[in-house]
């Protein structure tokens, strides 16, 4: 069979640019095979070893910033400046389990004491946190460093391979992933790229040298990887679509509320799982925030990615584009009010503005769907407990947040109300080595990053050892 070509197109211009050659299925699956001989004894190496290499890709990481940055920006249209701190994160990551990956592993004993009859000594017992072996990551092209090494940091760490299926859009990406492994010392073929569609998966998926898989992604690609997954009874983590809620009280500071949703929204020109999607806010204070919230959101204006003053690049792809622009059309159709933007710009590449719209209802796009761009939905609520209802109303529950001058009253909102696998207080929802990552509902299950993550990949096995004599 031959192999496919991946070809890249610049969002900011239209015009094509880098092509690749990918690999045949076989190729694939030979790949997947050389992780797999090198897991073996990859698994034995001390976590002080691990943790040098690391160190080294983090260092790496740094020292090619620009470059990484640059081919963000080409690929998917990243902006340079948003660029350089997605990398600037994907060091810190590696440094963060460089640094805790063998406390996070270390064995956790347990007291058998209690209820002991026997007439012999104690047994001794403890949990063991043993690699899986090769994990496959299928990955998105929005954050394309940080979202491979955010499964990559703790999974190598904790004595595992990796395999990296990128989304075929950031091709150069992912192989200069692959290259950041190897030139810091990694084995050669501990973590690989493969370069397939999307449709060549499921044989590495139920490839028998491949322990466990991990996906983000949207609904339909979690439930075919889920399903795949689970009919070779394989381990799987997900992390899928969001259309996070911040809740909005009547007792807010309306101005710092704005801001502080508005750069939930625009994060990566608003192409995030969690992005601040739709803000739920109450009637009381809903005219003073529409106000604020265009105010914000105007100083977000369509620039060339690679001017260090741009704030809202292009999006990923026309395709994306067009179908932003016909969730805005259906819902301003079906009743909500454009208050910004809205108006797809006649010039070559996939330019959208920032976007607000209010009167946003169920039956609308902007209510129901996830718009994954700059589009700020606004949803007016009688009081808390309908706005806490209007932010649970949804399929999805990845992250969320709430705004009240009352710190008591929304920690217990975002603590105990919020179906969600994130909620935060009077700040914007953001990943962070240091905290899990995941959501509930149709945003997935499992956790990435933290001590929860780097474990979700490792067999927690029980060692009961009887002492002799």
């Amino acid at each position: 069979m031959t192999a496919p070509v991946f070809q890249t197109v610049n969002p900011a211009t239209g015009q094509p640019g880098r092509s690749y050659a990918g690999h045949t299925p076989d190729e694939a699956l030979a790949i997947v095979r050389a992780v797999h001989a090198a897991q073996g004894p990859w698994r034995r190496t001390a976590f002080s070893e691990r943790a040098g290499q690391m160190r080294q890709a983090a260092a790496l990481i740094r020292e090619r910033r620009e470059r990484y940055a640059a081919l963000m920006t080409e690929e998917m249209g990243k902006t340079l400046r948003d660029g350089r701190d997605e990398l600037e994160k994907c060091a810190w990551s590696c440094e963060y389990f460089a640094e805790h990956a063998a406390t996070f592993l270390a064995h956790r004993p347990q007291d058998m004491s209690e209820r002991h009859a026997g007439p012999g000594p104690v047994p001794r017992a403890y949990v063991a946190y043993n690699p899986l072996g090769v994990v496959l990551a299928i990955m998105p092209w929005n954050f394309p460093f940080w979202q491979a090494i955010r499964f990559a940091a703790p999974a190598l760490m904790a004595g595992n391979g990796a395999v990296l299926k990128h989304a075929s859009n950031v091709p150069g990406c992912a192989l200069a992933l692959e290259e950041i492994f190897r030139d810091a010392g990694f084995p050669e073929d501990l973590f690989r790229t493969v370069l397939i569609s999307g449709g060549e998966v499921r044989p590495l998926i139920e490839d028998r040298h491949v322990a466990a898989v991990t996906l983000t992604g949207s609904v339909p690609a979690g439930r075919a990887v889920a399903s795949a997954a689970g009919g070779v009874l394989k381990k799987a983590v997900l992390e899928l679509g969001g259309s996070d809620a911040y809740v909005v009280l009547e007792d807010a500071d309306i101005a710092a509320a704005a801001r502080i949703c508005v750069a939930g929204r625009m994060v990566n020109g608003g192409q995030s799982c969690i992005a601040a999607k739709r803000f739920v806010v109450v009637e009381s204070v809903r005219a003073a925030f529409e106000t604020a919230v265009v105010e914000e959101m105007r100083a977000f204006t369509l620039g060339d990615p690679t001017s260090p003053d741009t704030r809202l690049g292009p999006l990923e792809s026309v395709a994306a584009r067009d179908g932003i622009a016909d969730q805005v059309r259906r819902s301003l159709s079906a009743g909500a009010r454009l208050l910004l933007g809205g108006e797809t710009p006649d010039r070559p590449g996939a330019w959208y503005p920032a976007t607000v719209l209010s009167d946003v209802r169920p039956g609308q796009p902007a209510h129901d769907e996830e718009v994954f761009g700059p589009v700020a939905a606004i949803i007016a609520a009688r009081d808390e407990i309908d706005a806490i209802r209007i932010a649970n109303d949804s399929p999805f529950g990845l992250g969320s947040a709430v705004f009240s001058g009352d710190e008591a009253r929304a920690e217990r909102i975002a603590a105990e109300d919020l179906d969600a696998g994130m909620a935060f207080v009077n700040l914007n929802v953001r990943s962070d080595p240091r905290l899990p990552f995941g959501g509930v509902k149709d945003s997935g299950y499992g956790r990435e990053v933290s001590d929860f993550g780097i474990r979700e990949f490792c067999n927690i096995k029980t060692v009961v050892v009887q002492p002799a004599g």
